[in-house]
């Protein structure tokens, strides 16, 4: 299966918490950031998710917000340090790619003023958020 998201992150159950009708589930991606994903139970039962489950989380680039600085306090569970590794202007959106600590590259679809807004360059120091409820899953 081919699938349009840009960001196919590889990585293992480590925690699932099932609530009364969503689970919370932790993957550790291959290098060893966190992500949160807040799926269906049946889903869960579905897809078989246990611990050490190999899994994938599936982000569609335009879910991926940047932040720059370090007074960030966000709602979102996933925010995820790294560094702008390649930056692509387009008309209207610009591609961000961030690299996380472990080497996993997030992508970023944001517009051309936010890039502006936030002044970033190649090499900056950024994190990329995502909301947990952004996060599909596939095994």
């Amino acid at each position: 299966m081919k699938i349009s998201a840009r960001n196919v992150l590889a990585g293992k159950v480590t925690n699932v918490t099932k609530g009364a009708v969503n689970s919370e589930v932790t993957l550790t991606l291959q290098g060893g950031e966190n992500m949160v994903a807040i799926i269906t139970n049946s889903s869960v039962d579905t897809l078989g998710l246990r611990q050490d489950t190999a899994t994938y989380a599936i982000i569609k680039a335009s879910d991926v917000m940047i932040g720059k600085g370090n007074e960030m306090k966000l709602s979102a569970r996933n925010v995820l340090a790294g560094e702008v590794a390649k930056l692509q202007d387009g008309a209207v959106n610009s591609e961000v790619e961030v690299r996380l600590a472990g080497g996993t590259p997030v992508v970023a679809a944001i517009t051309k003023e936010s890039v502006k807004a936030l002044d970033l360059h190649q090499g900056d120091k950024v994190s990329a958020i995502i909301k947990a409820s952004h996060v599909l899953l596939g095994v």
